[in-house]
């Protein structure tokens, strides 16, 4: 061993204890291995920072931008409906996400997959209780296993089919992996569907600041418009739409003459609405065009809601100064009405908020009262209630100066600034499409797909930068040299000099899993495509000089570099799912350590049974 290649291993070990430790931030861990990389000579300067630039870190920082453009967009809740009502458990939970992440797997790139489902389990967890601890990593890891049934599902079978072309003159087909990958799939969802249990209770997701948080319900008032979906539908069916979590508070009758803003804004805008009843309306009372519904429950199921019906929010238009304001520009911000405020005991009709303030009333929370039935334009405002108002993002701390509304500390809020649509699933569609006949990479592919995004207006620049986890997207980038240095000191072939010593006088079946769970073992400290790249070659030569056909040996090292259960930084699955979930650097191997030990168990045999060790 030399000298480089002993400090390349020492310094990946302390690396590694520092993670283990948890003391320190892991962005912050990762940036202090760099420098050392960099001090002790082995990462060059000019490669110090190419970790920024590398294909991971813009696939995890994309996958990141896409799940969120998803979730807002409500196509997979819409798509997962029928099924999420029965799912009010996480033993119900986790085996139907991780089994669906799975298949979808399948077909399209692993990364996508998870980014596609991770909304639907934030929204069960969210409804139900379940910690998003519980759901996370086993659709990580079951992506990651759905992806080695097929050519396209991961990384490490895509490099490893152009690895046999090298060697053998014929590359791995599309399904070559299926028989094996099946299997594996089989016997992985059955140990997810209990090993769950091994995670760590009281994670919680690092991004999220709802449980700061306890607002209680909003009110807000919505119109039924003429293209709306809700016409004809009966109360009973609309609050289905969200699965009962949004109630009809009470329903209003437009006026003839006058108009929703008018009071507001002494200009035309919506039909203005009267309350029909000071009591709920019944379940089976029918929605006619042009009615008023006063809506109560959470702000996103009622974001949801109003756009799922095609409402329309009282309130939700464009600032009178300038109608061509572009949406970027709009923030909606919650705050609470103060003693001192002129909002108290008023109106937003008599104050004329939108004119004379330049900010629009979406929604009420008042303590200690079941439901507002009166519209919001006539609401007089008490101390202590919570509302959320919309406006320019340049003006909207002078607006609340002036109305005496404390701010509360900033959180995704999706109510009034929806833009639902399948747009998000589309371009995810088409660009997983582009990936799987090989016409993009899945960088270019993602990155592509973000802009789309920004093109349709579907997401903001804001909201994008918003979405993306920096830390960990730091923590792959500072990493990356890292790891590269264990390989470009020649570390990497020493491990191979060693494997093959320590094989020689092994049983057949023994060598195939030794080179499994080497190419396992590697895969955290390289990436995997660089596992694979490296160990191929390796495997094939160590096949040869035992008489062994190579095929079974490249299958396993594609299966060990793909399965990388161990560490967050090893594959985009677990670091997409690490700052969302909460975990620590120690939570994966509590699940990934048994899995890895199931799928060496399990995909030997495999191996060796569809593609005989016995040379052709």
């Amino acid at each position: 061993m030399t000298l480089d290649q002993g400090l390349a291993f020492a310094l990946m070990a302390v690396t590694i204890g520092f993670f283990l430790w948890g003391r320190f931030a892991y962005d912050a861990v990762a940036l202090g291995a760099l420098l050392g990389g960099v001090v002790l000579g082995i990462i060059p300067l000019d490669k110090a920072f190419e970790g920024f630039s590398d294909d991971v870190v813009v696939i995890v920082a994309a996958a990141l931008v896409i799940s969120h453009a998803v979730a807002r967009s409500g196509a997979v809740e819409t798509i997962m409906r029928p099924v999420t009502p029965r799912l009010r458990t996480a033993a119900v939970q986790v085996p139907v996400l991780a089994g669906a992440t799975m298949v979808l797997a399948m077909v399209t790139k692993n990364v996508g997959a998870l980014a596609i489902l991770m909304p639907v389990a934030f929204q069960l967890a969210r409804r139900t209780g379940t910690p998003p601890a519980a759901l996370l990593m086993p659709m990580a890891f079951a992506a990651m296993v759905g992806g080695v049934v097929t050519l396209v599902g991961t990384s490490p079978n895509i490099i490893m089919s152009r690895v046999r072309e090298e060697l053998t003159g014929e590359p791995f087909r599309m399904f070559d992996y299926t028989p094996v990958g099946l299997g594996i799939c089989v016997v992985s969802l059955l140990f997810l569907a209990v090993g769950w249990r091994l995670l760590p209770g009281g994670r919680r997701g690092a991004s999220s600041m709802e449980a700061a948080f306890n607002i209680g319900q909003y009110t807000v008032e919505a119109r039924v418009p003429e293209e709306g979906t809700a016409i004809g539908m009966t109360v009973a069916e609309l609050e289905a739409l969200s699965e009962g979590e949004v109630r009809v508070s009470s329903i209003l009758a437009p006026k003839e003459a006058a108009l929703v803003e008018a009071d507001v804004e002494g200009r035309p805008a919506l039909p203005s609405i009267t309350s029909l009843a000071s009591e709920a309306p019944s379940p089976e009372r029918r929605l006619a065009i042009g009615e008023g519904l006063m809506l109560r429950g959470e702000a996103a199921e009622l974001e949801r809601l109003v756009a799922e019906a095609g409402l329309v929010l009282a309130g939700d238009a464009p600032v009178p100064d300038d109608p061509n304001t572009d949406e970027d520009d709009m923030r909606v911000v919650e705050g609470v009405v103060t003693g001192e405020s002129p909002l108290v005991g008023r109106t937003p009709a008599a104050l004329t908020l939108r004119s004379r303030h330049g900010v629009s009333l979406l929604a009420v929370s008042r303590r200690g009262e079941q439901a507002i039935r009166t519209k919001l334009s006539q609401i007089r405002l008490r101390v202590g209630d919570v509302v959320l108002l919309r406006g320019l993002a340049a003006t909207m701390p002078d607006n609340l100066g002036e109305l005496r509304v404390l701010p509360l500390a900033e959180r995704g809020m999706a109510l009034g600034q929806g833009r639902r649509s399948w747009i998000p699933l589309a371009v995810l569609a088409v660009a997983m499409l582009l990936v799987a006949f090989g016409m993009l990479p899945i960088a270019v592919a993602f990155f592509g797909a973000v802009v789309a995004l920004f093109v349709f207006r579907v997401i903001t620049t804001r909201e994008a930068y918003e979405a993306v986890d920096w830390p960990v997207v730091v923590l792959l980038a500072a990493l990356i040299p890292v790891s590269g240095a264990i390989q470009n000191t020649g570390g990497t072939d020493l491990l191979a000099g060693w494997l093959t010593g320590a094989v020689e006088g092994l049983p057949a079946l023994a060598a195939l899993a030794v080179t499994m769970v080497l190419a396992m073992a590697v895969t955290p400290f390289l990436n995997n495509a660089a596992t694979v790249l490296v160990m191929g070659p390796i495997s094939a030569t160590l096949a040869s000089k035992l008489g062994l056909n190579p095929d079974p040996f490249l299958m396993a090292v594609a299966l060990g570099a793909a399965c990388d259960f161990l560490t967050p930084i090893g594959h985009q699955c677990n670091t997409l799912v690490m700052g969302p979930g909460g975990y620590r650097f120690g939570d994966y191997p509590r699940l990934g350590l048994p899995l890895s030990i199931i799928v060496v168990i399990v995909g030997v045999p495999l191996i060796a049974y569809f593609w005989p060790l016995a040379p052709r």
